[in-house]
């Protein structure tokens, strides 16, 4: 950034963010400068490659992104923390054995001015939602009750009483999307260096955690959000399932505006039970993970009482909930490079029960078919799954979600492509009452075998998009944006 725009007020409220939202515009200039230089990296390191892809075979591996649904000063701001760029996961509620009528898709609906959450010591917080609300990471506990963290208002003139130019904000539903409700958000100051929240998990309605890269946690279903001791160090993800939640505590240097997990070289796996905030490591295994060299990340993943991390140079690690964890393979490609929400461009997880996963490595070009493989007893093989022939124009993957009917679903900037149980090729979903999204989707979770969740890559469009029949088809269900 040139100096003569040292003290423009816009330049220092970026400078501030953990990574400024993604622009409607320029998009796909961004993804493939990221693929010629994912391209480049491949060459130089092809020989480690390979050999990570053989040892693929005989191992035990990953995690599922699916839809995360399971069982102070902060409480009168709407509008505080640090600027998200989050992501959406998801956990099966109850076994992914509920349904929702395709009927009950609602159309695009406006933002409730209050809350219709119940009563009672842990009842959401009412008010209206923030102007601009730009949605980036969704939490499910139910098929109607969720949280989203997004950024909000205008940079200088937020209601973040430490400082105006942060402006994340927190809304709640209690009627599947219908209708939100704004409710207090982490008040970040936003230091030097990266700063500020980009996730949000709950576990169970009233214990919830904001982070990427600061850690935050409530325990009275957002009325009130309390900061967590990290020790300096960045949470680059967290997942939470049972009575715990886990967490990927890293050591970094990097101040890139690209991704606060750029110049992280080392990471520890972390857990909390629900009610508490003291954190301690799972174990030796899982404790200074690195890279061996190489600018990457990791991924954490839950389901029911088993665990799944997939380690920056691409092991895996698996233990039980509550307990210790150990290496259990290797994935068939490296997670890579972080995103700007702090998790790798590949690698990701998606879960359709303890055992069965699946996961993505994108092409060597925004415009080559990605290559998904599954694996049907806990990542010891992997085979690759489906045909990408029928369809045209795949480019770029950016989330992997598993319904637990079996069926797949992969976003990409294009859209949503699924391929159901038993099925041998890849098709792609339609958008129903509105356009399909410039720049596509960059997530995608599923509640129940039916229901599910995206959002935009545009963050502008102040959009969440929903399916009600297993991701075939799906709709922009809420407009966050009051008024409208």
């Amino acid at each position: 950034m040139p100096a003569d725009n040292e003290l423009d007020p816009l330049d220092r409220w970026l400078n501030q963010q953990v990574q400024p939202l993604p622009p409607p515009s320029g998009t796909f200039e961004l993804i493939t400068r990221r693929a010629r230089r994912r391209k480049i990296r491949k060459a130089v390191i092809s020989v480690a490659s390979a050999a990570a892809v053989a040892a693929v075979v005989g191992v035990a591996v990953p995690v599922g992104m699916s839809l995360h649904l399971t069982t102070g000063p902060t409480s009168a701001s709407l509008a505080a923390g640090g600027s998200p760029t989050g992501h959406v996961k998801t956990q099966n509620v109850g076994g992914g054995t509920q349904s929702v009528s395709a009927s009950a898709t609602p159309t695009k609906l406006a933002i409730a001015p209050s809350s219709t959450a119940g009563t009672g010591p842990f009842a959401e917080p009412s008010g209206p939602v923030p102007a601009n609300f730009a949605p980036v990471s969704v939490t499910f506990v139910s098929t109607s009750r969720a949280w989203v963290i997004g950024q909000a208002g205008t940079p200088g003139q937020c209601a973040n009483p430490t400082n105006p130019y942060i402006c994340t904000s927190v809304a709640h539903t209690d009627n599947g999307g219908k209708t939100w409700a704004g409710g207090p958000a982490p008040t970040t100051v936003g230091p030097d260096g990266p700063a500020g929240v980009s996730g949000i998990r709950f576990l169970d309605g009233v214990n919830g955690w904001a982070f990427g890269p600061e850690l935050w946690v409530t325990h009275d279903a957002g009325n009130h959000w309390t900061k967590v001791g990290t020790g300096s160090r960045r949470v680059t993800d967290l997942e939470a399932a049972g009575n715990r939640a886990y967490a990927l505590f890293a050591q970094c240097s990097g101040t890139n505006v690209a991704s606060f997990a750029y110049g992280c070289t080392s990471y520890t796996l972390m857990t909390a039970t629900a009610n508490s905030n003291q954190w301690t490591p799972v174990g030796d295994a899982t404790s200074e993970l690195t890279s061996q060299g190489a600018a990457a990340t990791g991924v954490i993943a839950l389901m029911g009482t088993t665990g799944y991390l997939v380690a920056p140079d691409g092991t895996l690690y698996s233990g039980p909930v509550g307990g210790t964890w150990q290496q259990a393979g290797t994935m068939p490609c490296q997670p890579g490079t972080p995103q700007a929400n702090g998790l790798p461009g590949e690698a990701l997880i998606a879960l359709t029960s303890a055992t069965r996963l699946a996961t993505f490595c994108a092409g060597p070009t925004p415009t080559a078919a990605p290559k998904v493989y599954t694996s049907s007893d806990s990542g010891a093989t992997w085979a690759l799954a489906g045909d990408w022939s029928q369809v045209s124009g795949q480019y770029y993957p950016t989330s992997i979600a598993a319904a637990s009917s079996g069926t797949l679903l992969l976003t990409t900037i294009r859209g949503i492509y699924l391929l159901p149980q038993g099925a041998t090729h890849w098709e792609a979903s339609t958008a129903t009452g509105a356009q399909a999204p410039q720049g596509g989707f960059s997530y995608v979770g599923m509640t129940t075998s039916e229901q599910g969740v995206a959002l935009p890559f545009d963050t502008s469009r102040h959009e969440i998009w929903m399916t009600f029949d297993g991701g075939r088809t799906w709709t922009p269900a809420t407009s966050i944006t009051p008024g409208k």
